[in-house]
């Protein structure tokens, strides 16, 4: 991989490959098994000597599959990370990941800013399935951080941009960090596909889940863990392989449909961004409580420029509106939806149409409640994945209009 290439190039180049008969899309590997032509191969493929990137060869779909091995290859070019592998979902890929560093009495630092489900897995499901423990800490303090340390902390958890309250985090100071301690630096980046690289930063390994920008249709669940060949290979081991023997695979069509849609992910990702923007600069003119990366209050404006490829693909799709109270959140969305039809009242991310959701109650409701409150999840925060159906003047317009019937403005 020529890491002197952008990530779009460097996609560029790990897709021009032909289908199997000379299509010019990939080819879908139904097979759940494989052959070899010789019999002394299969023994060699079960001691690691052999696989996909020793010869070419493959044993079983839990194991590796072309089709998946493919999207994962052009996935790590988008990271620029040396090797790839996809899972069943952005979950699967999370717990398989931290499961792998982690052993039974090791410790854990995390933003105290993350999706629900993660927080559940690390306040929640760990400690009681595997003795391991999570210090949740303001990120954004590094002395915090550096108190928590101990022998027993392996590993440092952050989102890239934070679900759901868009903060920033300092990749390049948390690498640092990690590097000076011996710890493995995780990065999510499911917010910020292209816009930040967080390899290039310092991160040891990068996860997405791929459900969301990088899918981009809401119709398939799945995940990517992007890091060296050898924590892939540690990933995949027959005997101690977290994704090997907890077998959170990738069905090969879901691969197939998730690498189609690679090519249009920077156009997808400028157009999130360019509405993101513009309606978030409207509630700001209307002095209404909007945070968003790219207006120049936010306490990590300034970052988001220094690290990000903001010139390209802006600041990201995602805002959030602080009405104060669950009960005026969801009287907005209701209107938004059943009555302006400005978007929907769903989970999830990076869809074409907005998606909205009141996310105290809903993708941080594992959350306790004083961890939503030290984390700034208001009962009436409303997280918008803003899409780009429809044109922009009718979209604010139905977004005003909403407002005004909620006497908010």
């Amino acid at each position: 991989m020529d890491n002197n290439k952008n990530a779009i190039e460097r996609l560029a180049d790990a897709k021009h490959e032909f289908g199997e008969h000379g299509g010019v899309n990939m080819s879908i590997e139904a097979s759940s098994t494989f052959t070899v032509m010789e019999a002394n191969t299969l023994p060699e493929i079960f001691q690691g000597q052999k696989g996909p990137q020793q010869g070419g060869c493959y044993l079983y779909g839990r194991h590796f599959n072309p089709t998946v091995y493919n999207l994962a290859q052009q996935l790590a070019c988008i990271e620029g990370s040396e090797s790839a592998y996809c899972t069943a979902s952005g979950m699967a890929a999370i717990s398989s990941t931290l499961l792998q560093l982690l052993n039974p009495g090791d410790e854990v630092i995390a933003s105290h800013t993350i999706y629900g489900g993660t927080y559940a897995l690390l306040h929640d499901y760990f400690p009681l399935k595997n003795n391991i423990n999570t210090h949740f800490i303001d990120i954004h303090q590094p002395a915090l951080i550096e108190q928590k340390i101990t022998e027993k902390t392996k590993v440092i958890y952050v989102e890239s941009i934070s679900n759901p309250t868009l903060r920033v985090a300092d990749i390049k100071s948390l690498a640092s960090l990690a590097k000076k301690h011996q710890l493995t630096l995780v990065v999510d980046n499911t917010f910020a596909p292209l816009i930040i690289e967080p390899i290039a930063l310092g991160a040891d390994i990068v996860i997405h889940s791929l459900t969301k920008f990088i899918n981009g249709a809401s119709d398939t669940v799945a995940g990517v863990v992007c890091a060296s060949t050898d924590f892939v290979s540690q990933l995949m081991d027959l005997h101690t392989g977290s994704l090997m023997l907890l077998g959170p695979t990738m069905d090969p069509e879901v691969a197939f449909r998730i690498s189609a849609r690679l090519s249009h992910l920077p156009l997808r990702i400028q157009a999130h961004s360019q509405r993101a923007l513009y309606i978030a600069q409207q509630l700001q003119a209307l002095q209404l409580p909007v945070t968003y990366p790219g207006l120049p209050d936010h306490p990590d404006h300034r970052r988001l420029k220094a690290i990000g490829n903001v010139d390209e693909y802006g600041f990201g799709g995602l805002l959030t509106l602080d009405l104060g109270s669950e009960k005026k959140a969801n009287t907005l969305m209701n209107i938004l939806q059943n009555e302006q039809h400005f978007g929907f009242m769903a989970v999830s991310l990076g869809f074409s149409d907005t998606l909205m959701s009141c996310s105290g109650s809903s993708t941080s409701s594992e959350m306790t409640e004083e961890d939503k409150q030290l984390a700034n999840i208001s009962p009436g925060l409303v997280r918008f994945s803003v899409g780009y159906t429809g044109s922009l003047a009718q979209r604010w317009n139905q977004l005003k209009a909403a407002l005004a019937a909620c006497q908010i403005i």
